[in-house]
């Protein structure tokens, strides 16, 4: 399968496993790259000499291509950008920020960069700014997402229209049907995060796995929009916040309530009352927990078998 996102990373299927916190680590970064996508390793839940162990472990474990994603609001950024320099990291996906700040910085080092977006918008700025392709995101995803509540099937079209890079397609995306879909609206290749989420080479805690696999349609809900906005999977964090809401309660408290390492409390550590539970709406779809090649496999014959039939009408 040939598109402009497998030639431009040099794989062999236009499938990239997102770079989530507290889930996308060596292992799952080397499975994806192994099953012929591109992995990725999360470095927003990393330190940076936590980051450079994950980077030597997935250059032993593949020989494929892979990258780091690297979002722009987290601290020790520099440090961040130094390793993945140092370690020769040829693929950097970057999100929650400004394209401009590090883009020409680092195609100077002859890699490639790509810029997560959730609008038209952020998809020009991001072409003017340098990168070589686009993750056009809609709001179906989890983690941090963008405040418009764009669609991922509203947005790719828009974007197609608007700028000349390749498009990866992102947010509600886990089966061959969705991929094809996508990639029948403008993508030329798509990013998947649950479904990878959900998998056994994931680093998530494995109550987290198993709370993926019991969602259902409702159960996630885009919040937080004052200070980033994540998509969480209700539960007795998700419910003190909207307690906290109807109070219409200050940033301050907000964050007061929010405190620091929700996200590892509940993806990393397992704690499904007081943890921040971050997934996208497909979770709806995840019926178990697989390892990446089977993954894959499933995805791509799926989208053979309805492409084949799309054709013959």
């Amino acid at each position: 399968m040939t598109t402009k996102i497998t030639e431009l990373f040099k794989i062999k299927y236009p499938i990239v496993q997102g770079g989530m916190v507290w889930v996308s680590g060596w292992r799952l970064a080397s499975a994806v790259s192994n099953s012929g996508g591109l992995g990725l390793i999360g470095a927003g839940s990393m330190y940076p000499d936590v980051l450079r162990e994950h980077i030597q472990k997935c250059k032993k474990a593949t020989n494929k291509p892979f990258g780091v994603n690297v979002p722009m609001l987290y601290p020790d950024i520099e440090k961040i950008i130094d390793i993945i320099i140092e370690e020769e990291v040829k693929i950097v996906f970057t999100s929650a920020g400004n394209p401009k700040t590090w883009t020409s910085f680092l195609k100077e080092k002859g890699i490639i960069v790509v810029h997560v977006v959730s609008s038209v918008k952020f998809a020009l700025k991001a072409e003017i700014a340098g990168v070589d392709a686009v993750v056009c995101e809609g709001f179906e995803a989890g983690g941090h997402n963008g405040r418009e509540e764009t669609t991922t099937f509203t947005l790719i079209p828009m974007v197609k229209e608007q700028i000349k890079i390749p498009i990866i397609a992102a947010g509600g995306i886990a089966t061959g049907r969705g991929m094809l879909a996508a990639m029948v609206l403008g993508a030329d290749g798509v990013q998947i995060g649950s479904r990878f989420a959900a998998t056994k080479e994931s680093s998530a805690h494995i109550n987290f796995k198993n709370t993926i696999v019991n969602v259902k349609d409702g159960d996630t809900h885009l919040t937080l929009k004052e200070l980033a906005p994540v998509r969480l999977i209700k539960n007795k964090f998700y419910n003190d916040l909207q307690e906290l809401y109807q109070q219409n309660p200050s940033k301050e408290k907000i964050k007061e309530l929010l405190g620091k390492g929700r996200a590892k409390k509940g993806i990393f550590e397992g704690d499904l009352d007081n943890g921040e539970l971050e997934i996208g709406q497909i979770a709806g779809l995840i019926d178990g927990i697989k390892p990446v090649n089977d993954v894959v496999e499933d995805i791509l014959e799926e989208f053979n078998r309805l492409k084949a039939f799309v054709y013959r009408l």
